[in-house]
């Protein structure tokens, strides 16, 4: 099994009220995994969020909290519903309705990683599949409950970032003649997670990093982002995908010539976003 579901990199004095996080960069792939699936362990690498985890380590020294999965995506996927479970996949499991996502393998136990490659000869018991869940799906999720709580105690509000990655060609049926390809699209599902002075906030900063910044397409953001969003209620959430091909070999899953400038023109942005909500009068402890 992964050694952990997440690990919590802590500041030493909490002063933003922003949690980053990256559910998809687990890459302890334990070999009784391994030997289970029918991709090696090259291929089964594909659907990783490779070196996010990595680019924003530096999110602690801003007085943030960052946190990172274990678990790799092809293993469970934590940016999906615990619910979300594939018929195809999980025996004994029942359809109930139609779900895009769990029909395309893309459920919180994903049956494919990149391009539909099917990780498994055949189907897995309905003890396997809540085992993941139970172990590595639950306390992520968690913990992540509590790290927005406590930001929200202290400061008034509490802003998720969620760090994520894109293949490069994932933009190439967005990208119109004469615009510039974005770089990074952020994902508050059109407005429902996030208001928008928060979105603005984190765009600016993108943008002053010398990044290409859209908004929502085509990525708008997904279950983290749903489940986490609440305005209303002073906890905002906004999903960050990052071309993969600035910072690395997307065949070889290697960081490329570009890695170190990205990573600090990356900690430039954190640095930024870390001061969103920064004058507020912060909440009394209880």
């Amino acid at each position: 099994m992964p050694m952990s579901a997440y690990q919590v990199l802590h500041p030493d004095q909490n002063r933003s009220c922003v949690v980053f996080a990256s559910p998809h960069s687990g890459c302890d792939y334990p070999w009784s995994f391994l030997r289970t699936t029918v991709l090696d362990e090259h291929a089964i690498r594909s659907s990783e969020d490779a070196f996010v985890d990595r680019l924003f380590e530096c999110v602690p020294q801003f007085g943030a909290p960052f946190i990172r999965a274990g678990a790799p995506r092809a293993y469970v996927d934590l940016n999906r519903s615990c619910e979300e479970l594939d018929p195809a996949l999980i025996e004994g499991v029942g359809r109930q309705g139609h779900n895009p996502r769990v029909a395309s393998g893309l459920g919180v136990v994903p049956r494919v990683v990149a391009n539909g490659r099917a990780i498994y000869r055949g189907k897995m018991s309905r003890s396997e599949a809540e085992h993941r869940i139970q172990n590595f799906w639950h306390p992520y999720h968690k913990k992540l409950q509590e790290l927005l709580d406590a930001a929200q105690q202290r400061h008034g509000q509490a802003v998720l970032i969620d760090c994520h990655s894109m293949p490069h060609e994932a933009m190439d049926g967005v990208v119109r003649s004469g615009m510039r390809r974005p770089d990074v699209v952020l994902g508050d599902r059109f407005g429902a997670a996030a208001s928008g002075d928060v979105v603005d906030r984190v765009e600016a900063a993108f943008a002053a990093a010398g990044f290409t910044v859209t908004r929502n397409t085509p990525f708008a953001g997904a279950y983290i982002t749903q489940a986490y969003g609440r305005p209303s209620r002073g906890q905002h959430a906004v999903q960050v995908e990052i071309d993969r091909s600035l910072y690395m070999n997307e065949a070889l899953i290697r960081p490329n010539g570009n890695y170190d400038a990205v990573r600090a023109a990356l900690r430039q942005v954190v640095a930024e976003i870390a001061t969103i909500g920064q004058g507020r009068v912060p909440l009394a402890a209880e």
